[in-house]
């Protein structure tokens, strides 16, 4: 047999039947309240989730989930090294493989060629492709005049 029961709206404990009262609110809302404590806190305005005993507290507070419902265990993605664009997953390879002192060398051996390669431009053009200093815009300071009042309105 089937028993049809309310649920207290602060506490949300089972009603059954005979028990708790049948509030209707201002807003024509029924509400059913299953103790005097239930209705006297409703009355006040007090919130169901501060007060401990309640379901609202319970559920806020993650309290009696523990037993029923475990972490669900989520698998990690594994990692693929896949080839880019002007690179063959070969290439990449190899360069992974290589030690950072040798990597460090070519770096510089290619920082010691750019540079041969500039002083080389430089002694070919004469020094003539950049301007004299005279000729640079001279820098003429901000006009700072006025009272200091910007963007206001007048009144």
């Amino acid at each position: 047999m089937v028993i049809a029961t309310e649920l207290c709206a602060l506490s949300e404990y089972r009603i059954y039947p005979g028990n708790g009262k049948l509030f209707i609110r201002r807003d024509g809302k029924p509400i059913w309240l299953g103790t005097a404590k239930a209705h006297s806190l409703t009355l006040q305005r007090k919130k169901a989730a501060k007060l401990v005993w309640t379901q609202a507290w319970r559920r806020l507070h993650k309290k009696g989930i523990t037993e029923t419902t475990t972490k669900k265990r989520s698998r990690r993605a594994n990692k693929v090294q896949r080839a880019v664009v002007g690179a063959s997953l070969e290439d990449i390879k190899k360069k992974a493989a290589e030690k950072s002192g040798f990597r460090s060398q070519q770096r510089e051996a290619a920082l010691k060629e750019v540079k041969a390669r500039k002083t080389a431009n430089k002694t070919k053009s004469g020094g003539k492709g950049s301007a004299p200093k005279g000729s640079q815009f001279q820098k003429v300071p901000k006009h700072m005049g006025g009272k200091g009042r910007r963007g206001t309105t007048q009144r």
